[in-house]
């Protein structure tokens, strides 16, 4: 691949880039045959932590969350089916995400499995949040639906590129029923349709904190949602920051991907399963995909009808984007509409502009989406990787990918860059961005090899033994 790419710096970053969760975040992995964690053999606990089970922490912060790591391994999926090591691996992540999406549903960040022996670490935050969690279990807990989303985008690549039906066992499908559950939960409204009167929700979260991004107001609930939407609450969006207007647009979209493709994959499987939970994950798919059309779309003055980042149901809107995973530039990514859609292409119009989108960071050295997480002078480098593989256009393709290339002046993608200083940076070691850019590049080696590579050279595919 490397001796293939024409610029030498390109290639030094993703020769840096491609292995980094490989090499620097994975703390924990057994196979479960030769190296086989306890056995749990009463009650609920039947076939806890068996099989492989791997621990991803996703980064510099020494814990697992279901986004990050769900990311981190994807540019490694199509080596799974050849590789047994690869194989064992992403095996052994979907079987621990499952104990942890069994355990806690509603939290986004873990501690390091019991069986691993590795010592737990506390964020040092004061939370208040219900459901209660164990803090030697849970990091944090925060409420983002893209997490339980991603739970499901991992076992989905991985059936795919394997087509192993190895973690479809009962402690993963109890996990599937744990994420209906928070589905069923978090479709409810603020108050019921059927007498007005407030309803409390399952979820609450209270931080004391100095940001009113870290915690939710109304004492734990945040704002009201109104009833019949078909979309469901995240409490909190991909960046970890606190949401608006609770129905995030970009985690209901990835959502109704990830349940339509879970239940494909368990058609096609032939695993044995009731029909009835084929047709819900298929139903509850449909319903979120027909309230995003019908209440996460917005007829903007400038740039004509456009999703929304988040809305409410009574009205109110969020029009703009973040940097993280899922987010509305990343739509086509997700699956959930095509490059070319309309509606798309006048939210990318808008949420690309400073006109249009308030995180949409320009300076001197650099330029892109950022977010509240980090402040009003960071973009993201994971919002420009983004940018480039939805675009059809090769000047802007390579004006993302140079652009990221010349403020990754350490060898590896950074979290976020200040736009007015390059050499002003956020989290030097974050396995998730190193990730995008290694996706990025096969993506192009693969559609675009003129981009990137030297003349002679056609299309590359990721081989199995990285040829």
């Amino acid at each position: 691949m490397m001796m293939r790419m024409k610029d030498p710096d390109l290639a030094y970053l993703f020769r840096n880039a491609f292995p980094n969760t490989l090499d620097t975040t994975v703390r924990w992995h057994i196979d479960g045959q030769s190296k086989k964690a306890p056995k749990y053999t009463t009650g609920r606990d039947v076939g806890k932590w068996q099989g492989a089970q791997s621990f991803i922490v996703t980064g510099d912060i020494d814990a697992e969350w279901l986004r990050d790591s769900t990311n981190q391994l994807a540019q490694y999926q199509k080596l799974a089916a050849k590789d047994p090591a690869i194989h064992s691996l992403i095996l052994g992540a979907v079987n621990t995400q499952a104990e942890y999406v069994i355990e806690a549903p509603y939290c986004n960040a873990f501690q390091p499995p019991r069986p691993s022996m590795l010592d737990p670490n506390y964020n040092g935050m004061q939370d208040h949040v219900h459901p209660a969690y164990e803090p030697n279990f849970v990091f944090e807990c925060k409420y983002e639906i893209d997490s339980l989303a991603n739970f499901l985008s991992l076992a989905n690549q991985f059936y795919e590129n394997t087509k192993s039906m190895e973690f479809l066992t009962s402690r993963w499908f109890l996990a599937l029923d744990r994420v209906l559950h928070v589905l069923e939960s978090q479709s409810e409204s603020t108050f019921s349709p059927r007498d007005g009167q407030y309803q409390h929700n399952e979820y609450t979260f209270r931080r004391q904190a100095t940001s009113g991004t870290e915690t939710l107001n109304l004492g734990g609930i945040g704002n009201p949602l109104n009833s019949g939407t078909g979309l469901i609450r995240s409490a909190f969006r991909p960046s970890d920051d606190a949401s608006t207007f609770g129905y995030f647009i970009p985690g209901n979209a990835m959502m109704a991907v990830e349940l339509n493709r879970t239940a494909q994959m368990l058609k096609e499987s032939k695993a044995s399963v009731d029909k009835n939970l084929l047709k819900d994950l298929m139903a509850r798919s449909q319903k979120i995909t027909e309230g995003i059309y019908t209440h996460g779309t917005v007829q903007h003055k400038v740039f004509g009808e456009v999703f929304a980042f988040e809305v409410d149901g009574y009205g109110s809107a969020a029009l703009m984007d973040d940097a993280n995973i899922p987010s509305l530039l990343a739509l086509p990514l997700l699956g959930f509409v095509d490059k070319d859609d309309q509606i798309y292409q006048n939210t990318r119009k808008m949420i690309l502009s400073q006109q249009g989108n308030p995180y949409y960071l320009t300076g001197p050295t650099f330029h892109g989406i950022g977010g509240p997480h980090i402040g009003v002078e960071n973009a993201w480098p994971m919002s420009l990787l983004v940018q480039a593989m939805t675009s059809h256009d090769p000047k802007e393709i390579m004006d993302c990918i140079d652009t990221v290339k010349n403020v990754s002046s350490l060898g590896l993608i950074n979290e976020s860059v200040n736009v007015l200083r390059g050499s002003d940076y956020t989290r030097s070691w974050f396995a998730w961005a190193n990730s995008v850019f290694a996706q990025t590049i096969l993506g192009l080696a693969e559609s675009s090899p003129q981009l990137i590579f030297r003349d002679k050279f056609g299309p590359y595919k990721l081989d199995w033994d990285g040829k």
